[in-house]
């Protein structure tokens, strides 16, 4: 959803840029505009006095101005608080068998299950980030591969070793695990 908006937002603002900015340009080396066109002379401001006082009598001019830009203004911030929120859990609830539980820091619980995938054999790094609630998590987890990697294999270990493990020494019901598997990029070798 938030990529979608982040699309559409960008792609209306550039349209809206190239528009303005196009009948500015075509204006300005004198060529036509049509008639409702705000700026249509090589000489000319681009908000002439006229213009700015136009609505002055109108009662719904300057609140649907202040309004559009009130909305836009809303939907930029959303957007920026959107870009800087986390999507990352911080910690994770444990239950530590009196009722109150403890809290583990879930960057310590993802490098730990990172640690355990990269010891796996035929993996050359793992990226594990830890989402949803802290009293349910859920693992996103990220494989590199080497070349002689088994993935049914690697993927098997994963789940029954290291997730397993993570799962049981957090005190967790359960936890699902995305995981995401990548080649390992390998430069050719040069035969002399």
């Amino acid at each position: 959803m938030l990529r979608i908006a982040n699309r559409v937002l960008i792609g209306l603002v550039g349209l809206a840029l190239l528009v303005v900015g196009a009948g500015v340009l075509i204006a300005g080396l004198g060529g036509p505009l049509p008639s409702w066109w705000f700026y249509d002379a090589q000489g000319d401001v681009v908000l002439a006095e006229s213009a700015r006082d136009r609505f002055r009598e109108d009662t719904w001019w300057w609140p649907a101005v202040f309004g559009a830009l009130g909305a836009l203004f809303a939907l930029m911030v959303w957007s920026l608080v959107a870009q800087v929120r986390r999507n990352r859990l911080t910690e994770v609830l444990v239950d530590s068998g009196d009722g109150q539980g403890a809290l583990l820091r879930a960057r310590a619980l993802a490098g730990v299950l990172a640690g355990a995938a990269e010891e796996l054999d035929g993996v050359g790094r793992a990226d594990v980030l830890l989402v949803g609630r802290r009293n349910a998590p859920s693992a996103r987890v990220h494989l590199v591969l080497e070349a002689h990697a088994a993935p049914r294999e690697t993927l098997q270990h994963l789940t029954y070793e290291a997730l397993t493990t993570a799962r049981d020494s957090a005190g967790l019901d359960r936890l699902p695990a995305e995981v995401e598997m990548g080649a390992a990029k390998r430069r050719a070798s040069r035969v002399s």
